[in-house]
Order: C-alpha cells, then sequence, then structure tokens
C-alpha cells in the first residue's frame, strides 16, 4: 500500500508526520504501508515569516525528520493528476518524468499569491509570497542605496490592507531606516479598496492597528484600487499618483492551480470542497487539506482559513484519516474549535486576539513576545528524532490553542 502526500508545506509536512504515527501505532511496517511525500525541495519554507528581512534564513530542513519516520521522499513537482488510475506524474529537477501510484492521496500544494491582469504588476511589483519572492524583495531593498534619494526612492506601496499586507508594511520602516541609514525618511504606504483596513479582523482590533499605523508613520490609501504600475510608480483607481521604486502586492491568495485536476468541487478560492474527515467527495481515495482544502472547522458554520494555524492542524488530521483507511482503523473527524490571530506590527508590538470574534487579548511588546514565539518555536519541524516527531502529531494535540482562550 502506498500513500502520497504532495506537498511540504505546513498541511503536507504534518500530513506525513500524522500518518507515520498512526502506522507505527498500529504496529504497521513501512514496507507494509509506504508513506511518500511530493515536494521540489525537503524543505518547510517558513512562508509567515517572509515579509521579514534576511529571507534567505527562513527555511527549515525536512530530510532528517522524514527519515527519522520512514516517509520516503520523493524529488520533484507533481503535474498531473489521474484519479481514475489513481497515478501522480511527477516532473523531476533533471527534466524527466516518473509516475507514482498511490492507494491514498492527500493534496497539500498550499496556494499562491492572487496577481490580477493590472497593467505593470507582472514588471514592477514585488511580493512576500514565496522564497523566491522575498529574496527578489531584499534584493531590490538593498539596491536602493545605490540610487538616486529622488522619483520615490525611499518610498514603498504596499497594495493590500489585509494580514499579509499589513505586516509586510508595519516591519518595512525598520527595514528601510537599516538599509538607507538611521537619517532616512522613508515612506510606506497601504493602499486597499476596502473603505477601511484589516477588513477582516473586523471593528474591534481595528483601532489598535490605527494606533500602530499611525506610530511609525505608515499612510493609507483607502477605497481606491490599483489602476496601472510603471518605473515611476503606481496609479490608483482615484486618478491618484504615487512615485515609488517599490510596490509589494500583498492582495488575496489562491489554492495552486494543481487542485483544479481534481474531478470535484471547488470555492471561488479554488479550494476543494471536504467532508468532515477531509476526504474529496467524488474523488475516491483523495484527501485536500490545508490552502488546498475548504474544510468546516466546527459545526457553528467557521470554516478553515488559509493560514499557518490551520493548516498544521488540517495536515495532521488529513495524514491520520488517509492512512487509518488503509490500515483498517476509524478515521477522526477534523475540528478546530480555538482560534486566535497573531498580528506583527513592526516597531509597535503585535496584536493578539482570541476567537473567531478577534477578542483582543494582548498587544504591544507582550504580544510582540508572543509572535516571536510564534514564529521562530510553534511553527518550525519538530527534531529529527523519532519518537519527538511521531508525538508532535497527534491530531487532536496539534495546534491546539484552547489554553488561550
Amino acid at each position: 500500500m502506498r500513500l502520497v502526500i504532495i506537498g511540504a508545506g505546513f498541511a503536507g509536512m504534518y500530513a506525513a508526520l500524522s500518518a507515520a504515527r498512526l502506522r507505527d501505532i498500529q504496529g504497521v511496517s513501512p514496507d507494509e504501508l509506504e508513506i511518500a511525500l511530493v515536494a521540489p525541495e525537503p524543505t518547510l519554507v517558513v512562508r509567515p515569516r517572509l515579509y521579514e528581512p534576511k529571507p534567505e534564513t527562513l527555511t527549515a530542513p525536512l530530510l532528517n525528520v522524514l527519515k527519522s519516520i520512514d516517509v520516503v521522499y520523493v524529488q520533484g513537482s507533481a503535474e498531473t493528476i489521474d484519479t481514475k488510475s489513481r497515478m501522480v506524474q511527477i516532473a523531476t529537477a533533471m527534466g524527466t518524468r516518473k509516475s507514482l501510484s498511490y492507494d491514498r492521496l492527500v493534496v497539500a500544494t498550499g496556494s499562491r499569491l492572487f496577481r490580477p491582469n493590472i497593467p505593470g504588476l507582472a514588471e514592477h511589483g514585488f511580493s512576500v509570497d514565496s522564497l523566491d519572492d522575498a529574496l527578489a524583495l531584499d534584493k531590490h531593498l538593498h539596491s536602493l542605496p545605490d540610487r538616486p534619494a529622488i522619483n520615490g526612492r525611499d518610498t514603498v506601496v504596499v497594495c493590500g490592507g489585509g494580514f499579509t499586507g499589513i505586516e509586510a508594511a508595519t516591519e518595512m520602516p525598520a527595514r528601510l531606516r537599516e538599509i538607507l541609514g538611521d537619517k532616512a525618511k522613508p515612506r510606506v504606504i497601504i493602499v486597499d479598496r476596502n473603505n477601511a483596513i484589516a477588513p477582516d479582523m473586523g471593528e474591534g482590533p481595528r483601532p489598535v492597528i490605527e494606533d500602530a499605523l499611525r506610530k511609525l508613520g505608515v499612510e493609507t490609501r483607502l477605497g481606491a484600487g490599483v489602476a496601472s504600475l510603471d518605473e515611476s510608480g503606481v496609479t490608483l483607481s482615484n486618478g491618484e499618483h504615487i512615485e515609488t521604486e517599490t510596490v509589494v502586492w500583498a492582495a488575496g491568495i489562491r489554492a495552486a492551480p494543481l487542485t483544479q485536476q481534481i474531478p470535484a468541487e471547488r470555492d471561488n478560492f479554488g479550494r476543494l470542497l471536504v467532508d468532515r474527515d477531509l476526504r474529496v467527495p467524488g474523488a475516491d481515495g483523495v484527501f485536500a487539506t490545508g490552502d488546498a482544502a475548504r474544510a468546516a472547522c466546527d459545526d457553528e458554520g467557521n470554516y478553515a482559513l488559509m493560514s499557518c494555524q490551520h493548516a498544521t492542524r488540517m495536515g495532521a488530521f488529513a495524514g491520520n484519516n488517509a492512512a487509518a483507511e488503509l490500515v483498517g482503523v476509524p478515521t477522526k473527524t477534523y475540528h478546530q474549535k480555538g482560534y486566535v490571530t497573531c498580528l506583527d506590527l513592526g516597531e509597535a508590538g503585535a496584536l493578539f486576539t482570541t476567537g473567531w470574534d478577534r477578542k483582543i487579548k494582548m498587544v504591544g511588546d507582550v504580544g510582540k513576545k508572543t509572535k516571536r514565539e510564534i514564529n521562530t518555536v510553534w511553527i518550525y519541524p519538530p527534531r529529527a528524532e523519532r519518537a519527538a516527531a511521531l508525538a508532535s502529531a497527534d491530531p487532536e494535540r496539534v495546534t491546539d490553542v484552547t489554553g488561550f482562550l
């Protein structure tokens, strides 16, 4: 029997850990049940941190972790999925292709930044969506001192006033001063079509965010979209032109395109609709998880967000359940009633909220301390020691935030 997991992000990593854990508990050998993880590199990109400086440091190796739990790493990119023949076609780095059959498949392919067809965006826009994107932005920022201090050189426009946009924008003043010198007067502007900053955070936390933006000198242009980009800057839908050499696009994400190959229903974000065990109805033997899945968190109408917090726990349930079907034990219903957010606000600290109604629990330096712990400890892989790695993947305990509620 073979369980194939596509993706080495947070959901894929925990799917592998959890499947191996259940296999171990049931006394099934790796020869009886092979668990294979397919990804271009055996590396976890710590995507929630890519707004930070030094993006080259924001990865964690997975190969030794996978070896310690007897998970086979298959290097390559999954290009096609044939659910009828239960086969995945993989493109290798050498340009060759190979096929991998499966008895159960976990689609943990994550998400991609949504880049609309705005004139000049592809040529002049940066992002913090992937490691390569973050590296390109960082290289660009470090090139600024070699340019004349005119034409908006010290201005950064962040397109998108959601979670990612706010974190990128509030980190930017300190990044620019580090690069340009303490005498520099960086200008950072958030542009968003909505009439309020952080529309998904609700009215409760918004004053904290607005106060942080004021303290940092971050400007906003709300109720206006981006019409076009060129070498001179960005033009907004209201006609305003902002001179800048740095535009960061942070407006929306979609499920990775591979989900479109699964013959099943998807939502507006391209996520596969799944049942409470994270199976994909109509696609026998296929589970979806993380940003690739639209999954109910509870019986109250709340659905998993495209976030690390949900991906880790969903991954653990998907891996457990895919393995459970193969070894003949009951599956576990995915549930994630506890929900917290921790929004980095740069030198203004951080904002920590609990519950879907986002009750404020911590702000400022206290919130920042928790954010640092989340970013540097909680979301990293377990150590490459078999017992510890397997113990980390109990679906009922992964990303259990009830202690904060």
